[in-house]
């Protein structure tokens, strides 16, 4: 790879990790989920740095070209990422559902249990 390639995406590798360490001062990214983007991070900067390593994998994996092996592993990386997000939105949207009965269930018992005082509370003033 030529040397202004290298810089080129170097710059950008460590832009994106100064990025992701942003957020996660700023508290806008989770450090729970940063370990991944960190790890995406390391790995974009060692393949640069180390592209015979890309061409290894690229004969492992019996590819032709290093950019079908980098377009191929993205595209495994963001179906394992859908899928993790996936798994967490269903684990969130049950707790949602048991969060709304329990709050259903809360306010059934808060309220006036006597038929009288809930008609009047329904009623409009007399004037």
């Amino acid at each position: 790879m030529p040397i202004r390639q290298k810089v080129f995406f170097l710059t950008i590798a460590l832009l994106l990790l100064v990025a992701i360490i942003e957020l996660i001062r700023r508290r806008r990214l989770r450090v729970e989920y940063s370990w991944l983007w960190i790890a995406s991070g390391v790995t974009i900067i060692v393949l640069i740095l180390r592209y015979e390593l890309l061409i290894q994998i690229t004969a492992a994996v019996g590819a032709v070209v290093p950019t079908s092996t980098i377009f191929f592993f993205c595209i495994l990386y963001l179906a394992l990422l859908s899928l993790n997000y996936s798994v967490r939105l269903t684990e969130l949207t049950r707790q949602v559902k048991e969060l709304a009965q329990e709050v259903a269930l809360l306010r059934a018992e808060a309220a006036p249990s006597r038929p009288a005082a809930r008609a009047a509370a329904d009623s409009p003033p007399a004037c």
